[in-house]
This record gives structure tokens, sequence and C-alpha cells, in this order.
């Protein structure tokens, strides 16, 4: 042909016997276009016409599978499907201890590696293709911001940033072993995988079916949360039950709290209490932001946050906060409701809450009870007490309290933000009291730094060190309208501090950690250390000499519910003369808030001790004084003034008590068995001499029973009743059944089936 040159060549290919072929490669212009432009295949071969045609045939046929091998390498590489490895029981989940949750979506902790399997259009080759992982997070992902993450292939892994690399090939499919950075932003992450190749590139398709929820991990040394002990993040991550403590230092009540974070739909739900804050997801990487932000969101005050506090007495269009059990309802009910404050919460209801969310979110955290918890509205970092010339309470001026109890949290983390030995347990406090930089929250505040008077550290470290260490300090108003003080209790607030004890249902007091030793050298330093930043820095600059003391004693468990209340009251004269003064006794019912709602009984009694006589008296409360003006726990604050005669020494002080509510008695009846239906009987005695009104249980165990409204109506004085309960255990292992009563007459009376109870279940489990 005009303008062809053809070079002929000896091959092995095709040879037979007695011919000998010749393959010809045209260099013919319009074939070289025709095969950069991805012609015919035919056109890069031209067969000399004169060879047979058996030959011809032949050397077409393998001419034609060689030219089409070639092509298939260079073919266009594209994802064909993503297996995120997420099934409960699989290696990614339980490796990242996330295998507890509901559901088979692929949930890990920042700062260790997971797997993924992708399976490709043809064999992945590392010379020619390349791959990446797109994560993004939040409305508006930005590489800057840490909220959009492009994962590179790597050769070796190294820790403490973003890469992957190909650990398993086989054929077209391989698997990815991918490390996150451990200060990651945590929450929800959409996935796109992207490839290319010498023919062209393609990425996937977002799947919502393959969103990656990232928490953080107290499982890893490089995350701000990391926690040594396993036995503690056993007790403070994992475990989905808990207990809260209440009364008074004297009379400890306690009730078990399913927090229930694993249960469906409570990630969800605590995602969507950090999606509605305002943090933006920038800050969502910092435990120190997230906890500041859910402690203002499990309040609604200012931000339609989860619960909607109450404490008047009157619940109506609401649950009382005393007849909840656990988190899980409350949670559900937000997230459903979009974002609908749940009414109504108090302390402990607040503090239950805020364990659920952030142990789901991976922050170790563990709800605390401090008794006799003070409430300091001037940031004095005293706890003031005013009187007029007489003596008596000067109502207006009297804005500090003293709580019977107070329910926060402690959660764990470093504190890089903070001068070194600030980390560790955190106080964090979700309960609307004060606002903290206009906003209803509180903490974190280091424990370390409340316990040494560091109150100039952030967060809110003042107001929490009052409400655990402030002295109570009575002040009296003179003729010329100056206050002068007149006494200081040191030994006033801030007892008992109780928190559940790791891998029991035992009381830990942990007061040590928040306070040395009442007394001590090293506690009064850090009194006067923290006085030094509050508003009345030179309240400490006077000493008073004192040799009567006065003090409040309850016998054995205290006085009960229905009868009357016998209290001792104890003066003792350390001087070597006798002195004498009249006290003025007066009891108020108390919310266990401090506030008091009315005196419901006064009195007088002259006093005279001998020298260093220790006198004990008997004081008693009719149950007809009080029967009729019970509030919430029962609660009642007994106040105690008076003057030495011969001295002018002041003597005061305040002791509050309440009265012991009967408690649920819970029997379980044949073998607990996970599938079989079982039965619990409950039984309950009114200790009351009238009838109560409207009594009503709920009864719900994780992994037992959900929530559940038994109407039991009215209950005659001194009447027992008993309700049958039937149930399906859905779980193995230790579980729980709660009672709770809820009446207007009675309040916090609950009972928890006892350990034995359902232990059964890990013993005669039938496995599928």
């Amino acid at each position: 042909m005009p303008g062809e040159r053809l070079m002929a060549s000896g091959s092995d290919v095709g040879r037979f016997h007695g011919n000998s072929l010749t393959i010809v490669e045209a260099t013919n212009q319009e074939e070289a276009e025709s095969k950069e432009q991805g012609g015919s295949l035919l056109g890069v071969q031209k067969i000399c016409c004169c060879w047979p045609p058996m030959i011809i045939a032949l050397t077409f046929s393998i001419s034609l599978s060689l030219s089409l091998s070639l092509s298939v390498s260079e073919l266009m590489l594209s994802v064909h499907s993503v297996d995120l490895l997420s099934s409960k029981m699989g290696q990614n989940r339980m490796e990242h201890h996330t295998d507890h949750y509901h559901g088979n979506a692929l949930i890990i902790r920042r700062g260790q590696t997971f797997q993924i399997e992708l399976d490709l259009s043809r064999p992945f080759n590392s010379n020619t293709d390349k791959l990446h992982l797109d994560l993004r997070t939040g409305p508006l992902p930005m590489v800057s911001k840490n909220t959009h993450v492009i994962i590179q292939l790597v050769e070796e892994l190294e820790d403490d940033r973003w890469e992957a690399k190909i650990v398993e090939r086989n054929g077209n499919r391989i698997k990815l072993s991918v490390n996150s950075h451990a200060k990651a932003v945590i929450g929800k992450y959409k996935l796109t995988v992207t490839v290319e190749s010498p023919k062209g590139g393609s990425a996937t398709t977002r799947d919502p079916r393959k969103d990656i929820v990232m928490l953080f991990n107290p499982w890893c040394e490089d995350d701000t949360v990391y926690m040594d002990d396993e036995e503690e993040k056993k007790e403070y991550v994992l475990n989905d039950t808990g207990r809260l403590y209440y009364g008074t230092e004297k009379q400890i009540g306690d009730r078990t709290w399913n927090y229930g974070q694993f249960l469906e739909g409570m990630l969800e739900a605590c995602l969507y209490v950090l999606e509605k804050s305002e943090i933006p997801p920038p800050g969502r990487g910092d435990p120190v932001n997230v906890v500041r932000v859910i402690s203002a969101m499990i309040n609604s005050q200012d931000d339609n946050g989860v619960l909607a506090g109450n404490w008047s007495g009157n619940y109506v269009g609401g649950v009382s906060p005393t007849a909840w059990n656990g988190s899980v309802e409350i949670l559900k009910k937000y997230h459903k409701e979009g974002g609908l404050p749940v009414k109504y919460g108090q302390c402990w209801v607040f503090s239950g809450v805020t364990t659920t969310v952030l142990r789901c979110l991976g922050i170790p955290c563990r709800s605390v009870t401090n008794f006799q918890s003070a409430h300091d509205t001037d940031v004095s970092l005293t706890t003031d007490m005013y009187f007029d010339e007489k003596m008596e309470p000067f109502d207006e001026l009297n804005t500090d309290s003293v709580w019977n109890f107070h329910v926060w949290n402690d959660c764990w983390m470093a504190r890089p933000d903070l001068p070194p030995g600030n980390g560790g347990w955190q106080a964090l406090d979700a309960t609307p009291q004060e606002t903290s930089q206009g906003t209803f929250r509180c903490g974190p505040a280091s424990v370390t730094a409340i316990r040494t008077g560091q109150v100039y550290l952030k967060y809110d470290t003042p107001f929490i060190f009052a409400e655990v260490n402030s002295d109570k300090i009575y002040w009296q108003r003179n003729l010329d309208g100056i206050f002068t003080q007149i006494q200081c209790e040191k030994k006033a607030v801030g007892h008992c501090i109780s928190t559940k004890a790791v891998g029991s249902d035992k009381r830990n007091d942990i007061t040590h950690l928040y306070k040395h030793t009442e007394g001590s050298e090293e506690e009064r330093i850090a009194v006067e250390t923290a006085s030094r930043y509050g508003t009345k820095p030179d309240v400490y600059s006077t000493s008073m000499a004192e040799d009567v003391s006065l003090e409040v004693k309850l016998e054995g468990e205290g006085p009960r519910m229905g009868a009357d209340a016998q209290l001792t009251i104890v003066m003792t004269n350390f001087s070597s003369q006798t002195r004498k003064t009249t006290l003025h006794i007066q009891v108020a019912v108390m919310y266990y808030t401090g506030v008091l709602k009315g005196t419901v009984k006064k009195d007088k009694m002259p006093v005279a001790l001998k020298p260093n006589e220790v006198k004990a008296m008997q004081w008693v409360l009719p149950y007809h004084s009080y029967q009729d003006q019970l509030v919430d726990q029962a609660a009642l604050m007994l106040t105690l003034s008076g003057r030495v005669s011969e001295t002018q020494q002041v003597l005061a002080t305040q002791t509050s008590f309440r009265l012991r509510t009967p408690d649920l008695s819970i029997e379980a009846v044949g073998e607990a068995v996970v599938g079989k239906k079982m039965t619990a009987k409950i039984t309950f005695t009114n200790p009351l001499p009238r009838t109560l009104k409207g009594v009503v249980l709920r009864v719900e165990g994780l992994g037992l029973q959900e929530v559940k409204e038994v109407v039991v109506g009215d209950v005659g004085s001194h009447s027992t009743v008993t309700r049958t309960e039937h149930f399906i255990p859905t779980q193995a292992g230790h579980r729980k059944l709660v009672a709770a009563l809820d009446c207007k007459q009675l309040t916090q009376v609950c009972i928890v089936v006892p350990s034995s109870g359902l232990c059964w279940c890990v013993w005669t489990m039938i496995m599928p």
C-alpha cells in the first residue's frame, strides 16, 4: 500500500511445523492514530496476504488475545462496594470496646486502627493506581478545621496520624488498616472512597449506612481522656447501671439508676444532644469543651436542653423527678420530640443523664453526691447567715443556702489548659444554679484545684469549692447598721462526698479527694487561700474565742415517717465556770436544695451548764406538726441559736435531717433464663396513720423490662399491698429489676432486686 513500511520479525507465537510466522507491525499514520485513540485492535498488526487461510486465522486469534490482555490491565479502576466490617462481634467493634452498642454500624474510638474491605473492579496495582479515603463531619467540612480528613495510603502506619495501609489482597478485594488521630473530632463521619488509575478516577457516593461514628478513647494513651486502670474503665465507661445517693449525711439513702448508654437509639440521642449544642464541630475534639457544653445542654434553662428543672412540688404535665429510674426514657423522648425539654428533673436526674451522655461518648464519668452542699450566691466563698439585733434571721439577706445533698458529676481527663497536676477527675454540674459566662452550666473544675483552694483556675472552681469547703459564717447587725461576724462554723458543709464503688454497689466516700481532713492545717490553708479570691477577702482576719459548743445528734438511722421525730441536743462547757443560755429552736420544712418552705414549730429551751459539763437534751417534733407540710425528700431544717450570758458568745447551728420513708420489698419468683417468662412480687406497707392517695409503681430493668407504670391506687393506713409483675429477660448476665413508688405523701421509695435475684441468668442461660 502507498506510504506503508513493513517490518518483519520472527516469533515463537503461533509457530507451526514447517512454517514460520511473520508479524508485521504497521506504522501507517492512520492506523497509528487509530491506536492512540483506542481504535480497532486489529489495526496494530498486518497479516501477509500470501499466508495460507488457516495460518492467517490462527494468527488473528492469537494477536487479538494478546491485545485484549494488555487493555484489561489498563482499564479504569472503580469501587464496587465497601465493607466496614462493623458487626457487633467483629474485630473492629471488639477491639474498640464498642460491641455493647446496639446495631451494626461502625462505631470506633479515636487514636486506634480499624479495618475496612474494598471490592474493586479489578486488582489494585500499587505502582499505577491511587486510593484515598475521605471522612467528613459537620455541616461545612474543612481540612483546616479537622472536619474533613483525607486519608492517604502509606507503606507503614505511624501513631497519632490519619493514614491507611493495605494489609490483605485477594483478587479484586483489598483490606485496609486505617489509623485515626488521637485528637480527632468525635461524632458521625460520612465516608467516601476515591480511586485513580492511568485511565481515570472515580469516587463512591455517600451511603448513610456506611457512616462511621467516632468516640473518645480512654484506652488510647494519646487521648486526653485516657484512663490507666482497666477496672475503672469498665466501671466509668462500660457500666450501664449505677447508684445515686441522697438524704442527709447521717441518713444516706441510695437508689439504682439505669444509664442505658448502649441501648437502641441511645447513641443517636446522645449525638443529637451534642449536635443541638453551641459547640461547633471543630471543637468536638476537646473533651473540656464537650463536657462544658454538655453541662449546659442537660438543663433547659437557656438553651432548650434535655431536662426542665422543677422544685415546686407541682409536676402536672410531666413526671415527678423522684419517679425516674434512669436516663433512657428521658433521652429518647428528647430526641424523638425534636429537642423539646423533658419534664421534670432535679439534681440527681440531671447528674444521671449527664453520666449517660458522657459514657456514651467515651468520656469516663460518675455521679457524685455531696452532703451538706453549700450554695454560695455572692462569690464570697463563705456561706453567710445574717441576723438582726434580736438574733432573728434576716430573711432578705439570707440568699446563701445549704442543701441536704446535691448530686453532680466527675469526669476524667487531662487538663493541658491548666498547670501540671490538675488533670484527672474534673467536677461538672448540669443542675442550673448559677450562670457561668452567661449560661447555666458549671465546670469542668479540677478536683485537685478544689482541694487545694486554687479557685482562680477555670472553670467555675470557686462555686464548687464553696459547695464542699466553705465555712458557715454568722453575722449580726449592730445598732449602727453594720454587720459583725459573731460565729464561724468550719465543718458545716461538704460531708460524706459519695459515689458508687468500682466493681460493686457499695458506697465509696471520696471526701478526701475534694478536701483535706477537716480542721487540719492543710485544710485551713486551702480555705484561706480560696477566700482571698472571693468578695470577702478579709473574713479570716479576726480569731474568736469559744468555750461552749453546740451540736445535734440523731439516734440510729434517724426518725421515721409517720412518727414523732426525736433529736438529741448536746452542749459542752469547756470552761471551769458555769455557763447559761437560752436556746431558740426552730424547725422548718425544706426542699433538699436548702430552700425553706415554712416553719412547723418554734420552741425555747433554757440551759445551765456546770464547769466542764457535757449535757445531752432530748427534743421532740410531734408527727402532727409536720404531717401536712412535707415536700420532696421529707426534709426538715433545725435551727438553734442563743447567747451565753457570761461571755456573750453567740451559739448558732443548723442541722438538716429527713424522715425515713419505708422500703419496697421485691421477690423474684422462678428461674431466671433469657427468653423465659418469670415473675416478681413487689410489696409495700404504708407507714402513715392515713390513707395514701394515687400510688403508682414504676418498674424497669435493663435486659428485663422496659419502663412500666403500675397503678396501685389508694393504700389504707398501715396497709400492705402486693403487686405481681411478669417479664421476660432478654439479656444474660447480672441484671437488676428496679421499682420506684410515686406518691405525693411519700417520695424516694424504691428497691432493686438483689444481685442474687437475677444473677441466676449467668448460670442457667440457655445459649442458642
